[in-house]
């Protein structure tokens, strides 16, 4: 599926993470660190956590909760699909909203990308962690590829099921899971909005 030049400059826009508004509570340095894992798109290492450790003490989050996270994304993600593929049957034949193979790919790459980007508010401790104008452009993108969102947000709310049913009990008490809620809810907000700008610009 070929992509025109509008939707490839929405796809490099599309950010999901702010950092600068992270200056008040966190040095140069540590921001640094986030910033180039974004930039990089991977989840951060262990040494990339010591590393804020040390540069922010006292200003981070669960590191234990996001290295569970990061080390089950696959699993985490595994599940959300299935209940995407569970709640909207159809979705992946001819005439549904992730057809051809390829859309639904690029769906499942999104909820990875999703839970990444919910993992380094976490680790910051930062549960407003998106970007207004990443998020603008995020909806032209999904707009003009026409992106099922109620699938998509279907996808996310399964993220936050999946990735509280994967934590290690013995890691992570009640209270941290609670803890984790908002980081999921912030994000699911964000993009379940999509829809009422959408339905805004059909009416």
């Amino acid at each position: 599926m070929a992509l025109s030049p509008e939707v490839m400059q929405l796809i490099v826009k599309a950010r999901i993470v702010r950092f600068a508004a992270w200056r008040s509570t966190h040095p140069e340095a540590a921001i640094a660190i986030f910033q180039a894992a974004d930039n990089d798109r991977h989840y951060l290492s262990d040494a990339e956590l010591a590393q804020i450790a040390s540069l922010a003490p006292g200003t981070t989050g669960n590191f234990a909760i996001v290295q569970q996270i990061r080390d089950q994304a696959k699993e985490i993600v595994d599940q959300a699909r299935s209940g995407v593929l569970a709640e909207f049957p159809g979705i992946l034949e001819p005439g549904g909203g992730l057809y051809p193979p390829e859309r639904a790919e690029a769906c499942w790459r999104d909820f990875w990308q999703f839970l990444r980007c919910i993992t380094y508010g976490i680790a910051g401790g930062q549960v407003e962690y998106t970007s207004a104008e990443g998020l603008g452009y995020m909806q032209q993108l999904y707009q003009a590829l026409q992106v099922p969102l109620d699938a998509m947000v279907y996808g996310l709310e399964g993220l936050k099921t999946a990735t509280l049913s994967q934590i290690d009990l013995g890691l992570a008490d009640t209270h941290d899971r609670e803890s984790l809620l908002p980081y999921f809810d912030h994000l699911i907000a964000k993009l379940d909005a999509f829809r009422t700008i959408e339905q805004d610009v059909i009416q």
